[in-house]
Formats: C-alpha cells, structure tokens, sequence
C-alpha cells in the first residue's frame, strides 16, 4: 500500500480541517516547500496536495503556487480543478494526478473527457460519502448536500476510472481511526481500481488495517502534522 503524506493548503500555507470545516482549522509552521522535502526525504513516492482555497472556490486559487512545488516530488493536486483547461498547466508543470470530485458528479461528460483526454492512470476520482444504513451516499458542494446517488451508482457512469479516493466524512480529521470495512467491501468490489483511503487514520496500526483490507493507498494528513507517527514509519507499515 502507498502512503500519501496529504498537504492541504490555505493562503499558501500547511492547514488541517475538522470533516471540511473551514471554520475548525489548525496552522502548522512549516512551509509547504518544506514540507514536501520532508516526505520526499522520509521516503514517499507522492504527495497529496489540496487547493483548499480553491475547493471553497470552486476555481483554482492556489495552483500557480502549487505548479512551484511540482519539481521537489510527485503530487497528487486536488481543489478547484473543474476541467481540462484547470488540469492542463498542472501537467505541464510535472503534477502526476490530478483529482476531481465535482465535476463528475455535476458534469459526468466534462469528467469522461477528461479521462479519455489525459489518461485513467492520471485522474483520481474522489468520492466523499456519509453511509446511510450501511449504504455509502455520496455528498457534494464541500459535504454540505447529499447528491442523491449511491458510490455505486457514480461508479457505474465511469467504467475506466483507475484511481478512486473515498472519504468517509465522518471519520475525516477527527483522528478516531478509518472505516476500515468500507475500504475492505471496496477493494473486493472494484479489483480494478486503486482505492485510496481517505479519513480518520491516527494509528501505525490504521495503516497495518488498511493494508490488510487491501486499499491501494492510504492518504494521512493529520496524524503525521501533528506527530502520531513519522512518514517513515508510516511507509514501513504501508508498504508491510
């Protein structure tokens, strides 16, 4: 399983939010040059970096930043990016993936395009959900509107997508550990795509679970801002 250390920005600057409120942030001292070079050091093979700005947005803010980080390590970008004309010059500057969220949801064919147009290998699809009786709903507009659709049925529109980042909102930033038998019913439903783990890891032994559940990768942001564990260790136990 890969880690990927998560960076998330505001005004160009390393913050965390409690499950997406941007009223419940914490600032971290570090630079996000720093940052990067830390993981890059400890031994990541990508980092994932989110335009928080950009995601109240809806349009890039921080991404001319971000293009600046490109060259120190692999990023996965996420905020803000609302089609190819978002996602071009992040290419261009070296980003690996890109990661969308709304548009799919909004604008299924915008998103499709975009699939066929960069490649599967580099567009992750990130899903944000709150599970209804078992069942994961997914939610758009920054958690604050159920869509109506099951992960199923947003799946089903989107056969060649290779790179799925699930969050269960309840268990984001609140550092109480993952959903880890969702990532499980998902590994073994979609063998195909690489499902990225996304929420509530505190623990080495989170990332041993995860692992085992057979997430492709787990994204961990809080628990190595504020010291649970280092990106070391935690690649350790990712990779087993």
């Amino acid at each position: 399983m890969m880690l990927l250390p998560a960076l998330d920005l505001m005004d160009n600057r390393p913050v965390r939010l409690s499950q997406g409120d941007f009223d419940r942030r914490t600032d971290y001292g570090e630079t996000p040059a720093e940052a990067l070079a830390a993981f890059r050091d400890a031994g990541a093979a990508m980092a994932h970096v989110v335009d928080l700005d950009g995601t109240r947005a809806r349009s890039p803010v921080q991404h001319d930043f971000i293009m600046g980080l490109a060259d120190i390590l692999p990023l996965q970008v996420a905020g803000g990016i609302r089609g190819t004309a978002h996602a071009k010059p992040l290419f261009e500057a070296g980003v690996a993936r890109v990661v969308i969220g709304s548009l799919a949801l909004n604008e299924p064919e915008a998103f499709a395009n975009m699939l066929d147009h960069f490649g599967p290998e580099h567009i992750t699809l990130a899903l944000d959900i709150n599970l209804n009786d078992g069942v994961p709903m997914v939610a758009k507009h920054g958690w604050t509107e159920d869509s109506g659709e099951t992960l199923d049925d947003v799946l089903g529109r989107f056969p060649s997508v290779k790179h799925l980042l699930v969050t269960d909102i309840a268990k984001d930033g609140m550092m109480q550990g993952p959903n880890v038998d969702l990532y499980r019913t998902l590994a073994t439903r979609y063998p195909d795509i690489e499902v990225q783990a996304s929420g509530g890891v505190s623990s080495l032994d989170d990332l041993v679970a995860l692992r085992e559940a057979g997430a492709a990768a787990a994204v961990t942001g809080k628990a190595i801002w504020e010291g649970k564990f280092t990106v070391s260790e935690g690649l350790a136990h990712a990779r087993g």
